[in-house]
């Protein structure tokens, strides 16, 4: 049950609302834009601010706060009071960025930092190895992002 929750939470926070409607018929888009509208009033998002961070930083890991390697535009860094680690959030302004094995990002990222620069109302995206790796995400340093928890997870991530 909290798989499909998580997708229609992620769907809800991705699809646009209101506008006009489209002259064909679209009956799976028609579905799919009912169940947005019947989740979102129960997603709870969040404004975080971001901030862009890459192995070869000053002070910067191959490993988080829960001992896991961390994955190049995966591990988000959070404050683990307002957002908890073992989340498993939904950024929509990430989802279709260049993943480094060359897909496109699916909007998906995984709490498993946290750190001392970051406080209530921020969030920490780990780009990869060196500055190059920000180059995808840059239009997104220090803008505010769209987040939302849409689930939980145990152990570390791998994907």
């Amino acid at each position: 049950m909290r798989p499909l929750l998580a997708s229609l939470a992620a769907l809800a926070i991705s699809l646009p609302f209101g506008g006009a409607k489209a002259e064909t018929q679209d009956p799976i888009g028609d579905l799919i834009g009912q169940v947005a509208a019947k989740v979102a009033p129960f997603l709870e998002t969040f404004g975080l601010k971001a901030t862009l961070y890459h192995l070869g930083l000053r002070g910067i890991h191959d490993r988080d706060s829960l001992g896991c390697k961390v994955i190049p535009m995966r591990t988000a860094a959070v404050d683990d009071v307002k957002v908890k680690r073992h989340s498993v959030l939904f950024i929509k302004e990430t989802v279709g960025l260049p993943m480094p094995d060359g897909r496109r990002h699916d909007g998906y990222w995984f709490a498993t930092d946290v750190g001392g620069g970051i406080h209530a109302g921020r969030i920490d995206l780990f780009t990869g190895q060196g500055r190059s790796s920000m180059l995808p995400l840059l239009h997104l340093n220090l803008a505010t992002l769209t987040v939302a928890k849409v689930g939980e997870f145990t152990g570390c991530p791998t994907t």
